[in-house]
């Protein structure tokens, strides 16, 4: 089998196998010095994707691994996998997927035993609060987390049809501000997911900045639908890189309840229609998005930082596949004398959690 190896900045305890999330797959073992991920395995619910994922496992378990390693979503084929597992021949241990992510880029970079802001963004992954988590700041080491900040939640109406139909995430952000702003769907439409928003119905809460870039992305491209996920979220991008001119970044809020601090995009997604109305250029508005996430960083990592007194920012998720926020990301937080930490082995995608579910559960098991 062929696997990448990648030497670590600790060493192991126990040997670890871990399993990886549904998608973007890679199973991890670790011994001594040395982690070894992998083939991709794309799509755990395609049965080719799974059998191969149970031939890297099966090859895996041959190494003895004292330490089972998973996600914490029951509904993830690696985790049913996992607790398939005999009970009594290894620990098991599940692991939070953001701090799967942060963890992953912490290892990469050679960080040990110190505590970092840890920025994850993605679509989605599933919260200790067994709530949908998405665009996260945690206060971590390996072995522990703290969720400091959060985007604000709204309901993902369908919930995975939300994502290849970005305009039910529009209506939920605009639900409280009246009809005018939700032209753009069917009145036969509009009942059902009111319906579906004030019952709750197949509509689980989630704080995804992958979702926010959809909305901005249904909103500023005039996209209703899509035929797979992300797909807004590059065409974006590709928009606002080739913008060249001055633009300012947008408003946000940031609030704060008992559990830590909300940032909240409403004023955004308003001044995206706003300069729709008055005609800016579509890259211009793409633009002032990305540097609108771009500031909400700063601003957030400014406070945490201070709070906590760490300078070390640790950047993955997903979302920071996209070149033209990281970079804008970069810039800010480099002005602001932090050290700021990215991927150079593995993507900051879902391919690197299982890298990251190895760290965690060393320094838990």
């Amino acid at each position: 089998m062929k696997f990448q190896k990648i030497k670590l900045p600790f060493k192991i305890k126990r040997p670890v196998l871990a399993l990886g999330p549904q998608t973007k797959n890679r199973v991890c073992f670790a011994r001594g010095n040395f982690a070894y991920l992998g083939p991709l395995h794309p799509d755990l619910t395609h049965p080719r994707d799974f059998f191969a994922f149970e031939r890297s496992v099966k090859y895996f378990l041959k190494k003895k691994p004292g330490i089972i390693a998973y996600d914490l979503h029951p509904e993830y084929q690696s985790t049913k996998y996992a607790l398939n597992l005999k009970p009594n021949a290894y620990q098991f241990i599940p692991i939070q997927h953001h701090h799967a992510h942060i963890a992953s880029c912490m290892l990469e970079n050679g960080l040990t035993r110190q505590k970092v802001i840890g920025v994850a963004f993605d679509g989605t992954g599933l919260g200790n609060d067994h709530r949908l988590w998405g665009a996260e700041f945690l206060v971590c080491d390996y072995k522990d987390f703290k969720r400091t900040a959060h985007l604000k939640e709204i309901p993902l109406l369908g919930a995975e049809r939300a994502i290849l139909e970005p305009i039910r995430i529009v209506f939920a952000w605009f639900f409280n501000l009246g009809p005018d702003l939700l032209k753009k769907i069917g009145l036969k439409e509009q009942r059902v997911l009111r319906q579906m928003y004030l019952s709750g119905f197949n509509s689980p809460l989630a704080s995804s900045m992958g979702r926010l870039f959809d909305a901005a992305g249904s909103l500023v491209l005039a996209r209703s639908k899509v035929t797979r996920e992300g797909e807004l979220a590059l065409a974006l991008e590709r928009i606002a890189a080739s913008y060249k001119g001055e633009a300012l970044s947008y408003q946000f809020k940031i609030t704060k309840d008992k559990e830590g601090y909300i940032l909240d995009p409403l004023l955004v997604l308003k001044g995206i229609i706003q300069d729709l109305k008055a005609g800016e250029p579509k890259g211009k508005i793409a633009y002032r998005f990305h540097l609108t996430v771009a500031r909400m960083i700063q601003k957030m990592c400014l406070i945490l930082g201070k709070e906590n007194k760490i300078n070390k920012v640790v950047l993955s998720g997903g979302v920071f596949q996209n070149n033209l926020l990281l970079r804008l990301t970069l810039d800010l937080l480099y002005k602001e004398v932090f050290r700021v930490f990215t991927h150079e082995k593995v993507s900051p995608n879902d391919s690197g959690i299982s890298l990251g579910q190895v760290a965690v559960a060393n320094f838990k098991g």
